[in-house]
């Protein structure tokens, strides 16, 4: 057995080694696998997306370990693909020393910021969406209590979680915040049956609305919110349909748009930090057929107010990350 296939498996080794000759994007998902109906889904779909517009094909992998990373990376870099786009902060390190060993490549990573020439580092205002999705939950709530679950409990979570507290409070001061995390290790993203668990104990403290930002951890919240009769609120992709009728809104990021933008400029590809946020369609809350009677025009119109200020920049919503505190829980 060789020392790709002893890292990756034979499909991956296959996967990386397809094509050499024709240089062709990459993707590599973060752990929890690319069907996690959230942040790898969506870079899934942007992907998708660009190879049904164009004709085009990319290569993918999806990693079983810490360990892959940089073995990944390193084989989609030798084997000619370009650009190779990584979903998730976790490739941070491993890409701050990889990138420099092929200045030919281009390589665009989400959620975390790497300086070097050749990589653009795509970054997203979440505390913005999650503000939107907070009012939201305020609005949809009798009981005056919502939740919040995390998935690993990392800074970038918690901006999610600040950004929530803070819309909730826009529209409910006296309301009250439940927060768990799910674990302080990637296994906190892939964990359905600990979300499960957190959901139960948040409406046992009376919680009525419960936001999932936990990778495929969220799918258990928003099954238990279903079972149990409450409200839950979607992340990353639009999670509408997976329970009509009982998922609130889904807090859009736009990490299919991420991927196929870089997908799509190819070894073009502008390097450099670059933000998505409210103003420019990178995080957003979702309305669709799933969850129209659950919101009224008037909770839309408050929230599609409060998005435009944002987008303004009359409405400033504070940051944990540059900081690392927030300023009500």
């Amino acid at each position: 057995m060789s020392l790709m296939h002893k890292f990756l498996g034979a499909a991956a080794a296959a996967a990386l080694s397809a094509g050499a000759a024709v240089a062709e994007p990459a993707l590599i998902f973060d752990l929890g696998g690319k069907f996690d109906k959230s942040f790898n889904e969506a870079a899934f779909g942007g992907a998708t997306r660009w190879a049904e517009e164009t004709g085009g094909s990319f290569r993918e992998i999806e990693l079983q370990s810490e360990a892959q990373r940089e073995q990944a990376l390193r084989r989609f870099a030798e084997a000619g693909a370009n650009p190779i786009v990584m979903a998730g902060f976790a490739f941070g390190n491993v890409l701050g020393e990889v990138a420099g060993d092929y200045p030919d490549t281009k390589f665009a990573i989400i959620d975390m910021v790497v300086d070097a020439p050749n990589v653009r580092s795509v970054v997203f205002n979440e505390h913005e969406g999650s503000y939107l999705v907070g009012m939201m939950a305020a609005q949809a709530s009798k009981s005056g209590t919502v939740g919040f679950i995390g998935g690993m409990d990392i800074p970038l979570i918690r901006k999610f979680a600040c950004g929530y507290v803070q819309g909730v409070k826009a529209v409910n001061p006296d309301a009250t915040v439940i927060q768990n995390m799910t674990g302080t290790t990637p296994a906190a993203w892939n964990d359905p049956v600990k979300g499960s668990e957190l959901t139960k104990a948040q409406i046992s403290q009376g919680a009525d609305v419960v936001y999932a930002a936990a990778g495929g951890t969220g799918v258990g919240v928003l099954q238990t919110a279903a079972d149990e009769g409450i409200l839950s609120i979607g992340v990353d992709s639009n999670q509408n349909h997976l329970h009509p009728g009982k998922v609130l809104t889904s807090m859009m990021k736009r990490v299919d748009n991420a991927v196929y933008e870089a997908m799509k400029a190819g070894d073009a590809l502008e390097t450099g930090f670059n933000v998505m946020g409210v103003a420019n369609g990178g995080v957003s809350y979702a309305m669709d057929e799933y969850n129209a009677e659950l919101v009224s025009a008037d909770m839309a119109a408050a929230v599609d107010a409060a998005s435009g200020k944002i987008a303004s920049g009359e409405l400033a919503v504070h940051d944990y990350m540059s900081d690392n505190s927030c300023p009500v829980e």
